[in-house]
C-alpha cells in the first residue's frame, strides 16, 4: 500500500512520519520553501527533528506527478476563515481538484481538514468526481478522519490519541480503521461522514464557549475587585467543575471552527445564539486588554500617545512559532490606533513571516531596550518570558511608574505589589 499526503503542515507532517514506518509515503505541499526545508530534515514549525523527518520510505515533493496512482490520499490542507468570518475553502477546493485528477479505480481519499457538517459530501466529492470522471462509492471511496493536532503538546500526540473515522461504506470504514490503528492508540468509528465532521467541529466550539464564559467572569470579577484565578481554583475543588482559564483565543481551531458550524446552521435558517455570542466575547478580549493598559497608564499620568509599551509574545499560544489567528494583533492595533509606541518580542515566531503577514516588526528578547518602557504586556507565556520580576524592573523608564499587564497570570500578586507594580491580571 502506498500513501499520498496533501499538505505538509502541522497535520500532514506527523501523519507522513508515522505512516512511513510501515508504508511508502509521498508528502506533497505547494510551499516550495517548506518542501526544501523538509528535504534537509528541517521542520521550521519545530515539532519534529531531523532524525524523525529523514525516513527511507518518506518523500517530500512539490511535484504533483509523484502523487499519481496511489492507494490512499489523505488531504490535510488548512481551512481558515475569510475577513467576513466565513469558511475559506479555496485550499480544500484546490486539493480536491488535484486529487481528483490523480486517483485511480478503488483509491481511498481521507479528508482530515476541519469542515462543517456536509462539506465533504456536498463540496469535496463532486470535485473529485468531476476531475476524475469516476463515481464515488463505485470507482473510489471517501472517508473523513478529523485531525486532533495540538501544536506544542508532547503528551497528546498522534500515537497516543483516539482517532475518529467516519464513512458511509462499512467495508471501507473498517479498512481505514485498520490503517489508522498502525499509527494511533485507538480508533473510534462512526457510520457517516457527517457525524465525524460534526464531532470535530463541536470539540473546539465547546472549548470556545467555555473560555468565553471564564473571560466574561474575569471581566466581572475585575470590576468586583476579586481575583479570578483564585475564584477558579476554589471552584475547581468541586468534583464536576471544569477548569478553564481566561485568555486570548486564537489559533487555527478554537477561533475558527465555531464559524464553520454557524455557517452551516445559517444555511438551514438557524442562527446560533450561544455559539456566536461566545465567539464575539472572545474576539473582544484584545480590545479589553488594550483598554486596561490605557487605564493603568492614565493612573500614572502617562497618556497613551506618549507611552512606549513592550508586548511579550506574538504566537497564538506558548512555546510554538504558530501565529495563525493570533489575537495579540488586536492589542497591538488598538494601542497603535491611539498613537502608542509598541515593540513586540517573540523568540519563537518567524520575524520575516510576521512582517509579511501583518506588517509588524517582531524583535528577539535579546534586543530589548532597558529603561525604555512605560508598560509591559505579557501576552503569551513563552518559557523564556517566565522570569523573576527583578528581570523586568530594569525595563522601565521610571522605577516609580511600572505598569504590568499579566494576561497569562504568571506573576504572584504579592510579588507585583512588593515590586511596586501597578498591574492587571485576567
Amino acid at each position: 500500500m502506498n500513501i499520498a499526503i496533501i499538505g505538509a503542515g502541522y497535520v500532514g507532517l506527523p501523519l507522513a512520519i508515522a505512516f512511513s514506518k510501515n508504508y511508502q509515503v509521498v508528502c506533497y505541499d505547494v510551499n516550495i520553501k517548506r518542501i526544501k526545508a523538509l528535504k534537509k530534515g528541517n521542520d521550521y514549525n519545530k515539532q519534529h527533528n531531523k532524525k524523525e523527518i529523514q525516513k527511507k520510505k518518506l518523500i517530500f515533493t512539490d511535484d504533483s506527478n509523484l502523487l499519481k496512482n496511489k492507494d490512499i490520499y489523505i488531504i490535510t490542507v488548512p481551512t481558515p476563515i475569510n475577513l467576513s468570518n466565513q469558511p475559506d475553502l479555496r485550499m480544500l477546493e484546490r486539493a480536491s481538484v488535484l486529487v481528483g485528477s490523480l486517483i485511480k479505480k478503488n483509491s481511498i481519499i481521507i479528508y482530515e481538514s476541519t469542515t462543517y457538517p456536509g462539506c465533504t459530501e456536498e463540496f469535496c466529492i463532486p470535485l473529485l468526481e468531476k476531475n476524475s470522471l469516476l463515481l464515488h462509492e463505485k470507482d473510489f471511496f471517501v472517508t473523513y478522519s478529523p485531525e486532533r493536532v495540538n501544536p506544542g503538546d508532547k503528551i497528546n500526540t498522534l500515537n497516543s490519541i483516539t482517532k475518529i473515522v467516519g464513512a458511509n461504506n462499512p467495508k471501507i470504514l473498517n479498512k481505514v480503521k485498520k490503517l489508522y490503528l498502525t499509527i494511533c492508540k485507538s480508533v473510534y468509528c462512526v457510520n457517516s461522514i457527517k457525524i465525524a465532521e460534526s464531532a470535530k467541529v463541536i470539540e473546539n466550539t465547546q472549548r470556545d464557549i467555555n473560555i468565553a464564559l471564564v473571560n466574561e467572569l474575569s471581566v466581572l470579577f475585575h470590576k468586583l475587585k476579586i481575583p479570578t484565578n483564585e475564584v477558579l481554583k476554589a471552584a475547581a475543588t468541586k468534583w464536576n467543575f471544569h477548569y478553564y482559564k481566561p485568555g486570548l483565543v486564537g489559533g487555527h481551531c478554537i477561533s475558527v471552527d465555531p464559524y464553520y458550524l454557524a455557517h452551516k446552521a445559517k444555511q438551514y435558517n438557524y442562527f446560533p445564539q450561544l455559539i456566536l455570542s461566545g465567539r464575539r466575547f472572545n474576539e473582544s478580549m484584545g480590545k479589553y486588554i488594550a483598554m486596561q493598559t490605557k487605564l493603568l497608564l492614565s493612573q500614572q499620568n502617562i497618556p497613551l500617545n506618549k507611552a512606549k509599551i513592550a508586548i511579550l509574545g506574538f504566537s497564538f499560544k506558548e512555546n510554538i512559532p504558530d501565529f495563525r489567528n493570533t489575537k495579540v494583533i488586536q492589542i497591538i492595533k488598538k494601542l497603535q490606533e491611539q498613537k502608542a509606541k509598541v515593540e513586540v518580542f517573540d523568540n519563537f515566531v518567524s520575524i520575516q513571516e510576521v512582517k509579511k503577514e501583518y506588517g509588524i516588526s517582531v524583535k528577539k528578547l535579546k534586543n530589548v531596550n532597558k529603561y525604555a518602557y512605560d508598560a509591559i504586556i505579557l501576552a503569551v507565556s513563552h518559557k523564556n518570558f517566565i522570569k523573576n520580576l527583578n528581570y523586568y524592573n530594569s525595563w522601565f523608564k521610571d522605577k516609580n511608574k511600572k505598569v504590568m499587564i499579566d494576561v497569562k497570570n504568571i506573576f504572584l500578586k504579592k510579588n507585583l505589589i512588593k515590586n511596586n507594580y501597578l498591574f492587571f491580571q485576567l
